[in-house]
């Protein structure tokens, strides 16, 4: 055995210095150190074509999955394209963990979201050169992430819908943009890392039919709600990647829908990147969908359609493809020069001096600015919906404090789904303790989640236990809502209330429902904090707590922050991102992706608490609303609005800006959000804000499915919500109209 080593040793060393290849310090062998694809000086277009010349048809097929292995003789080292994230870098190790992505929409600030990008990006691009530093290139190790989730949270029903900015498109599409820019960096020559958009474009369950079911929207909510986030993301955000979904839409499967992949998103948006499926989407197309009959088919019709990179491995058939003459070489060349073009402007192949963010230390991960940076981020995501005669902040002179509930010492449900791990995590129990050192604290579960699992402790002792604790305090804090384990990716889930990750109904559980009207009956004041990442239609609450606080899947810092805001620390401005429904029964079918009586813009009977809304310890006054009277189609609507805090504390507010075309020839949304801002105010201090409207706002999808200019009289609407809705709020809004006149006339 020792001497046939020897001699297949010696074998290789010689087949080395009969070709002249060399190893470089990593083990990879290369061939040629001249050849054009390694000088960073060439453009890099001209570098990948001299590249993928060089490669077998087999090596090019290899580099088209996200498992990439190693093509030695050219140099290439492996690659794994798949990372995640979406409020932090997920599944690799040690990060900073944010607030999920539902709770940074309803902070509303988009510079607040791309700072937390940016963090993010610099922990990602840090662990990245570690693992190149160690020869590591595994799943969830590279600079490709599959994040952010821009779909439309249509229904609350929906377990993903926490992954999302919620209901609106120009929220969504703000934010995204924001943090694109923030992951990819502003280097002129190479990307920090790159994001993806996802999943495009029509997805938003239910998750147990998502690799099946065919999504039918009319072209015009097609054009006014699923595509615009999208648009954004891509034209303005500078996205280098986006992600086909798994469901078909208008019979294509998206992932083979030459339509949404070539016409719209290359040829109208001008996108320059590649496209990846979702993860076994390309099996669906075949297995699930139907759409051809064998794994080779699928494949074809993918990459035909404008699909480059697979996440798994159904397009290795494209080997037997190529063969049976079902796709060119020329085709598989396309989308292989996309995927290195991507690699070399991740700089994957230059010397680290000449990419600036080579440098970014290990230190970045988990550093001290960053986790400040984390309760900042959730501080300002948390929602106050209820505040009846101040019952909050409290006084931090209380002597005894219980608080109770499922979510009130749970770590785990911190950190919503698609997360990473963090050194530590503040549960709402321990934030309390920190905040009030010589209060007595007295915690208990008082119930379980949900009913229907097993219980170590019977219901009725846990919430004997609870009313014993309530009765003691001088307040109860009440820690409520939902769970990642209940609502989330296509969960293998089915117990009432829930079905494979979605909810069936948008109340709390029953069981948590009971224990909070029991400790209601004490009389001692309550505070019901609210943890979950979807609308939950806590009616009877409402009516009868006097605080009620929206914390979401607040990261590891949540308890900290949930503390700042219940004592005053921290004055809450966060703003709904969706709508919370009075109950489920006011929605139409789950599976009905036609907008008619979804979301702010479509909605027209009484909610809970509005898209849009929420408290203030302070209050705010709007007036002095000007509108560019210049303005007409295609141009952008300049306004300036004066917002003072007339309240007796500063605080932020959320400006926002809601138009409602009149007398449109065609349906139109009752209004929809076209501008927006958070801002800092001293009591009595007023800001004249200047806030800009896209051109897209005066456009409406004619009968012909063009998006057109609409002249006539618009209601313009500014202040700290929308306009009309029925609930108190801690600032007005003003109303005006405005005329765009046809440039013809």
């Amino acid at each position: 055995m020792k001497k046939l080593s020897a001699l297949l040793l010696a074998g290789v060393i010689l087949f080395l210095a009969c070709h002249g290849d060399t190893a470089d310090s990593s083990g990879i062998v290369t061939k040629d150190t001249t050849a054009p694809y390694r000088d960073p000086d060439l453009p890099i277009v001209r570098r990948v074509d001299d590249l993928v010349e060089r490669m077998t048809l087999g090596e090019k097929i290899g580099q088209m999955m996200n498992s990439a292995p190693a093509i030695p003789r050219l140099g290439i080292p492996a690659y794994n394209w798949w990372n995640e994230s979406l409020h932090g870098v997920a599944r690799a190790g040690l990060a900073t963990v944010f607030p999920q992505a539902i709770g940074l929409a309803a902070a509303w600030d988009e510079r607040m979201q791309f700072r937390m990008a940016t963090a993010i990006s610099d922990e990602a691009r840090a662990k990245y050169e570690d693992f190149i530093r160690h020869g590591k290139h595994d799943l969830y190790e590279g600079l490709t992430f599959f994040s952010p989730n821009i779909n439309i949270f249509r229904d609350p029903r929906w377990g993903r819908g926490q992954e999302t900015y919620g209901e609106d498109p120009f929220l969504t599409g703000r934010l995204a943009v924001q943090f694109i820019r923030g992951m990819q960096g502003d280097d002129p020559h190479y990307f920090k890392t790159i994001a993806t958009v996802k999943h495009f474009a029509v997805h938003s369950g239910p998750e147990p039919e998502r690799h099946f079911f065919d999504a039918r929207p009319d072209e015009r909510d097609f054009r006014e709600t699923y595509l615009p986030q999208f648009e954004m993301g891509v034209r303005e955000g500078g996205a280098w990647s986006v992600m086909c979904a798994y469901n078909r839409l208008y019979g294509q499967a998206c992932c083979g829908s030459s339509r949404l992949l070539t016409t719209i998103l290359r040829k109208e948006w001008g996108f320059k990147g590649y496209v990846v499926s979702d993860c076994g989407a390309i099996d669906d197309i075949y297995e699930r969908h139907k759409i051809v009959s064998t794994p080779d088919s699928a494949a074809v019709l993918a990459v035909k359609s404008g699909c480059d990179l697979e996440c798994l491995n159904t397009f290795r058939h494209l080997q037997e493809a190529v063969t049976k003459h079902l796709i060119t070489g020329t085709e598989i060349d396309t989308a292989v020069r996309r995927l290195f073009v991507a690699r070399f402007k991740l700089g994957m192949f230059d010397p680290p001096g000449r990419v600036k963010y080579s440098s970014i230390p290990y230190a970045a991960v988990d550093s001290r600015e960053h986790r400040e940076l984390a309760r900042k981020v959730a501080q300002e995501s948390i929602v106050l919906l209820r505040n009846d005669r101040n019952a909050l902040p409290l006084k931090k002179d209380l002597r005894t404090v219980a608080v109770i509930g499922p979510n009130a010492d749970d770590s785990s449900l911190l950190l919503g789904n698609y997360n990473g791990t963090p050194s530590y995590t503040i549960t709402p129990l321990a934030g309390i303790r920190t905040k009030l050192p010589a209060a007595r604290i007295l915690y208990t579960k008082g119930c379980e989640l949900v009913s229907g699992v097993p219980h170590r402790v019977s219901a009725a002792k846990m919430r004997d236990s609870a009313l014993l604790v309530a009765k003691q305090a001088d307040v109860v804090i009440l820690c409520m809502g939902l769970s990642p384990r209940l609502e989330g990716e296509e969960l293998k889930l089915n117990i009432p209330g829930f079905r494979g990750g979605d909810r069936t109904t948008l109340d709390l559980p029953e069981e948590q429902e009971e224990l909070v009207r029991a400790i209601a009956a004490t009389g001692k004041p309550i505070v019901l904090v609210l943890l979950n990442g979807s609308a939950v239609s806590v009616n009877w609450e409402d009516r009868h707590l006097p605080a009620i606080v929206e914390a979401w899947y607040p990261g590891q810092e949540g308890g900290n922050a949930i503390a700042d805001v219940l004592f005053g620390d921290y004055n809450p401005a966060g703003r709904l991102p969706v709508t919370f429904y009075t109950s489920v029964g006011d929605l139409p079918d789950f599976g009905d992706y036609a907008m008619a009586g979804r979301t702010y813009r479509y909605f027209k009977r009484p909610v809970l608490y509005p898209f849009g809304y929420g408290l203030s310890y302070t209050s705010f006054h709007y007036d002095s609303l000007l509108v560019d009277k210049a303005v007409a189609p295609g141009d952008s609507l300049r306004l300036s609005v004066r917002v003072t805090n007339t309240g007796a504390v500063g605080g932020d507010e959320v400006a926002q800006v809601y138009i409602s075309a009149l007398g449109a020839r065609v349906p139109v949304p009752v209004r929809s959000l076209w501008a927006f801002t958070r801002v800092h105010l001293q009591p009595g201090e007023s800001r004249l804000l200047h806030m800009v409207v896209p051109p897209d706002a005066f456009t409406i999808i004619d009968d012909n499915m063009q998006r057109v200019p609409l002249y006539g009289r618009y209601a313009i609407s500014a202040g700290g919500g929308q306009p009309g809705t029925t609930r108190a709020a801690t600032s007005n809004a003003i109303t005006i109209t405005a005329e765009i006149p046809d440039k013809a006339s």
